[in-house]
């Protein structure tokens, strides 16, 4: 639908820093057009002042007046001709974007997820280590973070024997839970919601 004398912001060009909204926008645009160096420096420091009102959170930064004229050296795209108070060649950077992050590459598919590779992991560091307190330890933890997975999955059965069993199998057969005196992390269960009605009214 066209309707006469209505301005879409689809039909404007795109802001390059649009925290600042479009009027700022506008009156860079005009700040280029003014005919001598000393109006477009007046223009430019009273835009400075506006800019930081849009985006006062600015202020925590101990460098946030370097940093508007930054963004301004930006939005006017690098036409305003004024002597700038602060070095505005690496202005630029400010709109580098970081490199995607690369995807683990180790181990592809994950074969139990309902354990999750860090638990695969920890089987494979189980086969390894020699017997003693260090490996004792890393088995309680590893057995109490298998629970926890199968609780929070519903995979099937979450009794102790699936545990030892599963453990036993994942590190063929090194990690060998006594059940008899091997006792699991109580699991933490989350306070009921207090029901409104209940509350008493003070």
């Amino acid at each position: 639908m066209d309707i006469k004398g209505l301005d879409y912001n689809t039909r404007r060009e795109p802001l390059l820093m649009p925290e600042y909204g479009r009027e700022i926008q506008k009156m860079v645009d005009h700040a280029i057009t003014l005919p001598t160096r000393e109006e477009r420096q007046r223009c430019a420091q009273t835009i400075v002042r506006l800019m930081v009102t849009k985006v006062p959170q600015l202020r925590e930064n101990s460098d946030y007046e370097h940093t508007l004229w930054d963004h301004l050296y930006l939005m006017s795209h690098k036409k305003l001709d004024i002597n700038w108070p602060y070095d505005v060649a690496d202005a630029e950077k400010i709109l580098d974007k970081p490199a995607p992050m690369r995807r683990p590459q180790a181990a592809g598919r994950v074969r139990l997820r309902h354990y999750g590779r860090l638990v695969e992991e920890l089987f494979e560091r189980l086969k390894t280590m020699p017997e003693g307190a260090e490996r004792d330890e890393l088995a309680r933890m590893t057995a109490n973070q298998m629970k926890r997975d199968l609780a929070l999955w519903g995979h099937g059965s979450m009794d102790d024997e699936r545990v030892a069993s599963d453990l036993a199998r994942f590190t063929d057969g090194r990690i060998q839970l006594d059940l008899s005196t091997f006792r699991f992390e109580k699991p933490a269960t989350a306070a009921p919601a207090e029901s409104p009605r209940k509350r008493k009214r003070k």
